[in-house]
């Protein structure tokens, strides 16, 4: 796609050049200059996402190449527009999934951007100038001031990162199904970069958390390190059959195919159960632990930008950070291979600028 007059900064980078390589190399390329509506980021961290993996791989069939992907992005303010006051030089501010949208649609209005029909994502996006949109794996971004958030002083930038994505993608459907009064019961299937900041807001939330996993290995793990009530091996029939009607809400992370029934059997009467992967396959819906429990499943995907900064806020009140691994930009394609197998703990966090972990 042709570059615009305006995209004159030049901007070191890491990108998937290729379908077949399944992997990024060094990329120079060109962002737009600082409009009067924009601010100009030192990019400092940015977060490994699964979805990162399937665009390099084009597994949606979608990618379009060269792609820099990341959209779990922080750093440091260095230059604001001339209709920017919300941000000024030396700010910490971050950069989720979403770059545009139409900013007048129903959704827009109601500040789910995310929804609109028109939105644009960080990176592999056709921004409103035409060009094709790169994301955080890179040295410098720019960002319309109305997709920026500010990240809390008490937050270390590094463990704050993968919060736009995974911390944001739980948060907002905890909100809408009220999830977050105190008192409650909440199930997470999956203990991974979605599902271990799940739990950590349940906690924080003051609800009684249970963790659902196909992994007996993680049981300790999820009680101490990250203090939930409750372990159920999800093939164990006798520990589901325990838990039977314990749960008011469940919040299910995995993204591999499988069966929601016996899941939603650990619902109580009228409770919810939320989506928030995409498994590449139907997972297996069957209708009586449906119709005899009066439940509930629905989808959910990350947010807009208002309930963003709102989840930020009560992160920083909480002191809710993800649990990283820091890669340097010379290992991306080794954690990306990892990542592939699951092997993380709890998510990649990409040191691009950063000097330390207390920035």
């Amino acid at each position: 796609m042709e570059v615009t007059p305006n995209h004159t900064q030049t901007v070191t980078g890491w990108a998937a050049l290729d379908q077949e390589s399944g992997k990024v190399e060094p990329f120079i390329f060109k962002r737009r200059e600082n409009g009067v509506d924009d601010v100009t980021i030192k990019v400092q961290y940015c977060g490994m996402c699964h979805t990162d993996l399937h665009f390099i791989q084009n597994d949606w069939g979608i990618t379009r190449y060269p792609l820099v992907p990341g959209h779990e992005i922080t750093g440091v303010v260095t230059k604001v527009g001339a209709n920017v006051s919300g941000f000024e030089v030396g700010d910490r501010v971050g950069v989720g999934c979403i770059s545009a949208s139409c900013l007048d649609c129903e959704h827009c209005r109601r500040s789910e951007e995310n929804y609109c029909d028109k939105v644009t994502l960080t990176y592999n996006g056709v921004f409103w100038d035409g060009t094709v949109t790169y994301g955080g794996y890179s040295s410098v971004l720019v960002a319309d001031k109305r997709f920026v958030v500010r990240i809390p002083d008490n937050l270390p930038l590094d463990a704050a990162a993968p919060l736009l994505c995974a911390g944001i993608t739980v948060y907002s459907p905890m909100k809408r199904h009220g999830m977050l009064r105190s008192g409650g019961s909440l199930g997470v299937v999956g203990l991974g970069g979605l599902g271990h900041v799940a739990v950590k807001f349940g906690k924080a939330f003051g609800l009684r958390v249970a963790v659902i996993s196909t992994s007996p290995a993680k049981e300790r793990e999820a009680r101490e390190r990250l203090k939930a009530d409750d372990f159920i091996v999800s093939t164990n029939q006798k520990q589901m059959q325990a838990m039977t009607r314990s749960l008011d809400y469940i919040i299910d992370t995995v993204s591999a195919k499988h069966s929601l029934g016996p899941i939603l059997e650990l619902l109580k009467v009228n409770g919810k159960l939320v989506l928030v992967a995409a498994p590449d396959q139907p997972v297996e819906l069957p209708s009586f632990p449906l119709i005899f429990g009066k439940r509930t499943v629905s989808g959910s995907m990350t947010g807009g930008l208002k309930e963003t900064q709102e989840m930020l806020d009560l992160c920083g009140e909480h002191n809710i950070t993800c649990d990283i691994e820091l890669v340097s930009t010379d290992r991306i394609n080794e954690a990306l291979a990892r990542m592939a197998r699951n092997d993380v703990r709890y998510r990649f966090v990409i040191n691009i600028g950063g000097n330390s972990s207390k920035l």
